[in-house]
């Protein structure tokens, strides 16, 4: 697809002012209500959903089509990415007011870094076809390792490490002790320091970064139009905030996302290996977008509900457990 450099400008202008508009509504430091969330989530979704109608419009089904199968992929993704976020605001001790404003900045930060990644993927995928080998092999292997982690840590949560650049930043311009309201930076003994507001909405953002690593070449593999991969991005991402907070309670009982995230990442690791293969002149089948969003969309479901299902019955069996056990104690 054909983009000028005016819609471009047009298209990063119009995020920009969502992102303002989104700023503007939850400046002020707050709980977030599930009612809120809830708003705010369909309408991330609802202006998703009309810019996809808008590219199957003026661009066409191909381009429309591989948007949708991009976001839902890629958000899909995200939605892995808030066991994570969980974690890490756990690990802070962030305020429940503060969240809201530590998950704005993250995600902007990741938005950016993520529109570097998919800059280089793009102009690399251009000049060396044969990189599609390595980012099918890579989703493949990828694959393969979430379903090793979900079985080995048995739906336990994950432990989370600063990576070395949080380390480095925290070394170089030192923390603050405690929270001070929305301030990023104080002034310590002379010296100009980071509050703990700041270290986690770059945990935050520099995290996001480790899981673009599967989340690009999985949408890569979709579509290899940047603006489909940079809108796609865009707006999985910055519906980011109001999920959290929406399923935050029931992010503990999707026990087979993994297991549904790893499926569709499989799949789009053998997608590209075989548009790879059809690029070097090997006649093989090469997987339609409607096929893709199909098998998504199809994962998606089945995962979300068996995961519901597993955990009634597991509801059911630790209220039965806990009743056997008083009835126990009064026998005794």
């Amino acid at each position: 697809m054909d983009i000028s450099l005016t819609t471009w400008l047009l298209t990063v202008l119009g995020l920009v002012v969502l992102i303002a508009i989104d700023f503007l509504i939850g400046r002020k430091p707050h709980e977030v209500s599930v009612r809120e969330a809830g708003v705010w989530t369909a309408v991330w979704v609802v202006l998703a959903g009309l810019f996809g109608v808008g590219l199957l419009l003026f661009a066409g089904g191909k381009a429309g089509g591989e948007f949708f199968a991009g976001y839902v992929t890629e958000k899909s993704l995200s939605v892995d990415n808030l066991f994570v976020f969980i974690v890490i605001m756990a690990k802070f001790a962030v305020p429940l007011r503060l969240q809201q404003r530590v998950l704005l900045f993250g995600v902007l930060i990741a938005l950016v870094l993520r529109a570097a990644f998919i800059a280089a993927g793009a102009a690399v995928l251009a000049s060396f076809s044969w990189v599609f080998f390595l980012f099918g092999a890579f989703l493949i292997y990828t694959a393969w390792k979430l379903i090793q982690e979900a079985r080995s840590h048995g739906g336990q949560d994950e432990e989370w490490e600063e990576n070395r650049l949080l380390k480095t930043v925290e070394r170089r311009f030192g923390v603050a002790d405690k929270y001070h309201d929305t301030k990023l930076f104080l002034r310590v003994n002379g010296k100009r320091v980071l509050t703990p507001l700041m270290v986690v909405m770059l945990a935050i953002g520099t995290t996001d970064v480790m899981f673009a690593l599967d989340s690009i070449p999985a949408i890569f593999g979709l579509t290899q139009d940047p603006y489909i991969v940079f809108t796609a991005n865009a707006f999985a991402l910055m519906g980011l905030r109001q999920l959290y907070f929406l399923i935050g309670g029931l992010m503990k009982k999707l026990v087979h996302l993994s297991y549904g995230l790893s499926v569709i990442l499989g799949f789009i690791g053998v997608k590209l290996v075989l548009h790879a293969l059809h690029e070097t002149g090997v006649h093989v089948p090469e997987i339609s977008t409607t096929l893709s969003l199909s098998v998504i969309g199809g994962v998606l479901l089945v995962t979300t509900v068996t995961s519901l299902v597993a955990a009634r019955r597991s509801g059911r069996d630790a209220e039965a457990a806990e009743r056997r056990g008083d009835e126990d104690r009064v026998d005794a």
